[in-house]
């Protein structure tokens, strides 16, 4: 199939040990086309929801990239790690054996709403245009800017009392004390930018220790859910769904056929003449639902393109 016909996304079931750069390349090779890219980075350990676009669909992953995020994982208490997950090397131990359900449950839910967060210096944000993770790895650490974010919910799913955790770090442990708490298995719901690790790292400190997060696995982003995902194998151009999915917390606009010509190139139009409600953006569809594109305000009365899908027609 060629680039022009292949428009779509891909929800991807990612497994542990692929980054999300390796499923953009295992659907460039599958589909046998290059343009494809994905939206919310996956950490390589961590499994689950990818939004992937194909074609066209690569212009419309601003929009599931934004959308909000819900992860499961398991939070492990008495150590702390370089990476905040079980991939890194230890910094510290501690010995919270004595540590609650109660009172991790309500620091968890003292961490929920609107917070700031420092984001990892192991992940994909860039500082003078190189990627914080390259940076790390040949032995910087540069301050980051704290970034505001919403947690909607933090739940302690289960809650395993204490044990020795030095079999959960990948890395080699041998100093003492050796590190020792309960682990806690959790559920995030979460704003588009948050970094569960950190969250997990928050509450340990929170809690008079460390903590650090394994098994993070992204059930849902926006309307996409783990239960409707592919794995990379399984993926084929039968499985790509219309890019307009992408768009589901747009409101809908049909546009008359009078009109068509005038969106499709680009032109600004009053509110009045497609009907628009409401503060926007708004996704264009003709009497077929198929998309022509995105509009957004422009002034009080008419609205503009944010883009147009050439060839819609």
């Amino acid at each position: 199939m060629s680039d022009f016909h292949l428009d779509g996304v891909a929800v991807v079931d990612k497994p542990a040990g692929m980054t999300s750069h390796d499923v953009v390349y295992a659907v460039r090779k599958k589909l046998h086309i290059k343009k494809v890219g994905h939206a919310g980075t996956l950490d390589p350990d961590a499994t689950g929801v990818l939004v992937v676009g194909v074609g066209k669909g690569t212009r419309l992953l601003r929009f599931a990239q934004s959308a909000g995020k819900i992860y499961t994982g398991k939070i492990h208490f008495g150590a702390a790690t370089t990476t905040l997950d079980a991939s890194g090397d230890v910094t510290a131990s501690f010995d919270m054996s004595s540590l609650s359900r109660e009172n991790t449950v309500s620091a968890a839910f003292s961490l929920t709403g609107k917070i700031q967060q420092i984001p990892p210096m192991i992940s994909s944000i860039k500082f003078q245009g190189k990627r914080l993770h390259r940076l790390a790895r040949e032995g910087y650490e540069v301050e980051r800017e704290p970034r505001s974010v919403e947690v909607y919910d933090f739940v302690i799913l289960g809650f395993k009392e204490s044990e020795d955790q030095r079999r959960h770090l990948k890395n080699a442990f041998s100093s003492d004390p050796a590190p020792v708490g309960p682990t806690a298995e959790v559920r995030v719901e979460c704003s588009s930018g948050t970094y569960v690790r950190s969250l997990a790292d928050d509450l340990g400190k929170l809690l008079g220790g460390g903590a650090f997060l394994s098994d993070l696995r992204r059930i849902q982003s926006g309307h996409f859910h783990v239960d409707n995902a592919v794995t990379p194998e399984d993926l084929d151009a039968e499985s790509l769904r219309p890019i307009i999915d992408l768009l589901q917390d747009l409101p809908k606009i049909v546009v008359p056929s009078a009109l068509a010509g005038a969106v499709l190139n680009g032109k600004v139009l009053t509110r009045a003449e497609l009907s628009c409600d409401g503060l926007g953006p708004w996704a264009l569809v003709d009497d077929t639902g198929e998309l022509f594109g995105v509009y957004e305000p422009y002034t009080n009365s008419s609205i503009k393109p944010m883009l147009i899908l050439a060839n819609s027609m």
